[in-house]
């Protein structure tokens, strides 16, 4: 009899990663991984099985639904692997509001509320829809789970998930949600896996990729998070501003004439690293740059994710490590000497030789708070998740 197989979608505003996981016993193992970004042209789709690497382009064109571009995905997966014995699909959501604290079996209730949730995710949640989607229209006897980014955040008390505006504005869901949730979800597991003597602490934890926020772990447990009502909340990010004094929008609205999606495309994809720099959103075109607006952009970046990991150590009342992850946290040497700069007075002590190596553990032994690079798998939480959910539902 053929292993059963998960396979996971992770989706982001302009790409979307595939993983491919066998099922031994209760635990997926992963056995190969894809990704799709919307911006190539032609558009291709990348699979790796083992240390092969395809590239096959894509000729069906993205629009309202992406059945035709899963179709020819699907067809190429069944190249390579047995699709027949795909168990069970899971899907990343970055948003679940207050509904959906958990992974869930997806049905047309739970596809209903992931849509009401649109307007808070308006870049991600539409994206893991049409998914979604042209899955139940392609392959409509795959039962589908879903893993919801801000679940994790849940544990943030009432006090923390606050925003200063009237009682019944909160009641009405306008509150901090938090998000990146599944990655700090695999960071915990694997700190009490790797690392067991400070996974029971407090620490901060730093996922720094495209989109970029920090998260306040005490045991294993969210306490507090950068994000906060969307998914523009907190540090700089690529083309995302971060926080900003909301007054400035007022200003923008009333004083300059700025329609509401004109605002919207400034926050979400002309601010951040690029706003700042003038030259790119990617952190390694900045750091190879010689101009004032690559060097500053990258000052103000590793300022504010300092500002965010005092603040959330407040929350915590202390702080026994720092973990970079993602994209760059666990591959830029030079934003987390930046970082760790500006944490110098929390005690951080960088050994450079470490950190310049990537090693898990980046701090001397003589450093107040423990620093580690711990690279992170949203795909792997997923498969669990769905494998969790298949084995306790059916």
């Amino acid at each position: 009899m053929a292993e059963k197989l998960i396979l996971t979608f992770n989706a982001g505003s302009s790409t979307v990663k595939l993983g491919l996981f066998a099922l031994d016993g209760s635990a997926a193992r992963r056995i190969g991984k894809g990704v799709i970004d919307f911006h190539d042209q032609p558009l291709t789709f990348h699979l790796s099985e083992g240390p092969a690497v395809f590239n096959m382009p894509l000729t069906a064109q993205t629009g309202d639904d992406l059945n035709g571009v899963l179709n020819e995905v699907f067809a190429a997966l069944g190249q390579h692997f047995d699709l027949d014995a795909i168990a069970i699909i899971g899907h990343r959501v970055v948003h679940g509001g207050d509904r959906f604290t958990r992974s869930m079996l997806l049905d047309d209730t739970v596809e209903t509320g992931i849509s009401d949730l649109i307007p808070l995710a308006p870049l991600h949640q539409p994206q893991s829809l049409r998914l979604i989607r042209a899955i139940r229209h392609l392959r409509p006897n795959i039962p589908q789970a879903v893993s919801f980014d801000t679940a994790f955040h849940q544990t943030n008390s009432d006090l923390v998930r606050r925003f200063a505006i009237p009682r019944a504005l909160h009641d009405d869901g306008i509150k901090r949600y938090g998000f990146h949730g599944l990655s700090y979800q695999f960071i915990a597991g694997q700190l009490s896996k790797s690392a067991p003597d400070i996974a029971g602490e407090k620490v901060v934890v730093a996922h720094l990729g495209s989109g970029a926020s920090l998260c306040g772990l005490d045991g294993g447990k969210s306490r507090d998070t950068s994000m906060s009502f969307t998914a523009l909340d907190g540090i700089p990010m690529a083309t995302r501003s971060g926080a900003i004094d909301p007054g400035v929008l007022l200003h923008l609205l009333t004083q300059k004439q700025y329609a509401a999606a004109d605002i919207e495309d400034l926050l979400y994809h002309r601010s951040g690293l690029l706003g700042v720099s003038g030259i790119s959103s990617d952190t390694r075109d900045l750091v190879a740059s010689q101009t004032l607006g690559a060097d500053q952009a990258l000052d103000l970046f590793a300022l504010r994710i300092a500002g965010e990991a005092a603040r959330i150590t407040n929350t915590l009342n202390g702080l026994d490590a720092f973990v970079f992850t993602a994209g760059i946290g666990e591959h830029q040497p030079e934003i987390r000497k930046r970082v760790a700069d500006q944490l110098a007075w929390l005690g951080v002590d960088l050994d450079h030789a470490a950190n310049e190596a990537n090693a898990m553990v980046i701090s001397t032994s003589q450093s107040r708070v423990k620093v580690l690079v711990v690279p992170t798998d949203e795909e792997q939480v997923i498969a669990t998740e769905a494998a969790v959910l298949m084995d306790t539902e059916f």
